[in-house]
């Protein structure tokens, strides 16, 4: 069975053949702003678009933990916004990541992925400013993709992504 690849870059920029999900954890409070999604807006603002979107009619769609966006920016690349952080701060209830609806995010990942011929790449997917612990992340993605047969690859950049 193949295992997650990890390779230095950027996350968002992946130099593999194929269709492509970037994949990445957004919070469930409608805010884009920081972390990973800054490069994801400067190259393809339809992210971010379709994000804020989702959010604002959220009282009649799926808008919430473990819920998942997929959005076409390239022909061959798609934006996979995974709800799995609640809020922003961590506060009495702990840091915002959540890793249920990670884990469900992940499994609707997967059938999109499968459904696509797609590769997923995504830097270490809430444990930057969601406040995770990969060990915790890393299990559910060989559980969810890698063990479907979904290729992934985690990317560790110079700065903490999330």
């Amino acid at each position: 069975m193949s295992e997650i690849t990890y390779v230095k870059g950027d996350a968002g920029a992946p130099s593999v053949k194929g269709v492509k999900v970037i994949a990445h954890v957004c919070n469930d409070i409608g805010g884009w702003g920081k972390g990973f999604v800054v490069a994801l807006s400067r190259r393809w603002p339809q992210s971010e678009e379709a994000y804020r979107a989702w959010h604002r009619a959220r009282a009649s769609n799926d808008f919430g933990l473990g819920a998942l966006q997929m959005i076409q920016v390239e022909r061959d690349v798609w934006v996979a916004n995974m709800i799995g952080q609640r809020g922003i701060r961590t506060g009495s209830k702990g840091v915002p990541v959540r890793y249920e609806a990670i884990d469900t995010a992940l499994t609707r990942l997967a059938d999109e992925a499968l459904a696509l011929d797609a590769s997923v790449h995504m830097p270490r997917i809430g444990c930057g400013l969601a406040g995770g612990k990969w060990s915790h992340v890393e299990p559910l993605i060989t559980e969810r993709l890698v063990r479907r047969g979904v290729a992934v690859t985690v990317y560790d950049h110079g700065e903490g992504a999330g």
